[in-house]
């Protein structure tokens, strides 16, 4: 018997948008007035400057190609670069900018709209612990 490789850690740290919900009572009154998902898709869209909410699509479309190419080789976390995880997790691995991502336990710098270098060390962390 064979044992299964555990997935590849990745964590990507950028700055997310966020999105914060009412106390219950106010969501299931705004449902009941058809305010509920329109209210939620406002504060979705304005919850970033133009130029981050940008940034930020193009780290989730790349996120997305890692999915579809290694599948459950990968094991992906998103975290906003404003939460307390991204502050600890950028205090413990002393990251400065983003976005960062973390493969493997090994910060990286990624390029502004440059995702291409992060993929070759995805793929290069792979094909190292393929061999180990």
């Amino acid at each position: 018997m064979g044992s299964a490789l555990k997935p590849l850690r990745v964590t990507v740290i950028t700055y997310a948008p966020t999105d914060f919900r009412h106390c219950q009572h106010c969501e299931v009154a705004f449902e009941g007035m058809g305010l509920g998902e329109r209210i939620h898709r406002a504060e979705a869209r304005d919850a970033l400057p133009n130029d981050l909410a940008l940034e930020f699509q193009q780290v989730s479309d790349w996120v997305h190609g890692l999915i579809q190419r290694h599948g459950s080789r990968l094991a992906i976390d998103v975290v906003d670069a404003a939460s307390i995880e991204g502050f600890w997790q950028s205090l413990r691995h002393r990251i400065r900018g983003y976005p960062s991502v973390i493969i493997g336990g090994r910060a990286m710098r990624v390029a502004p709209g440059d995702l291409r270098g992060v993929d070759v060390a995805v793929e290069s962390a792979l094909r190292a612990e393929g061999a180990a």
